[in-house]
């Protein structure tokens, strides 16, 4: 038991759509990420998406709507719905998801998630 930083893991790298990997939660993975630009539209058959933005605003696009997400907001988006987060400036995300769920929904275009 540790606590963690989230300011000094995001601190650790710069790439955009790179999750990184900071703690095991329930067999979820507890991950920060930055956002810049447009992640393509996917799904997630199987499990909802957890979106927790720490600093900036993003929008998460969905098949019919588009929502804002600001700094201490969170979004959850249910499984089996498309969707897509953008940003127009970086956005620093909090991401929760269970143990070897791609971040794209399909592991064949997944980024990998290198624990720091």
């Amino acid at each position: 038991m540790k606590t963690i930083n989230l300011a000094e893991k995001l601190d650790q790298f710069t790439s955009h759509w790179d999750p990184h990997v900071i703690a095991d939660y329930n067999e979820n993975d507890v991950m920060v990420v930055r956002f810049q630009g447009e992640f393509p539209f996917h799904l997630h058959e199987n499990t909802d998406d957890f979106f927790l933005v720490l600093h900036g605003e993003m929008v998460m696009d969905l098949e019919n709507s588009a929502h804002t997400v600001r700094a201490g907001e969170l979004f959850v988006v249910p499984k089996g719905v498309t969707h897509r987060p953008r940003a127009t400036h970086e956005c620093k995300v909090l991401l929760i998801e269970p143990k070897g769920e791609p971040n794209t929904g399909d592991a064949a275009t997944a980024a990998p998630k290198p624990r720091i």
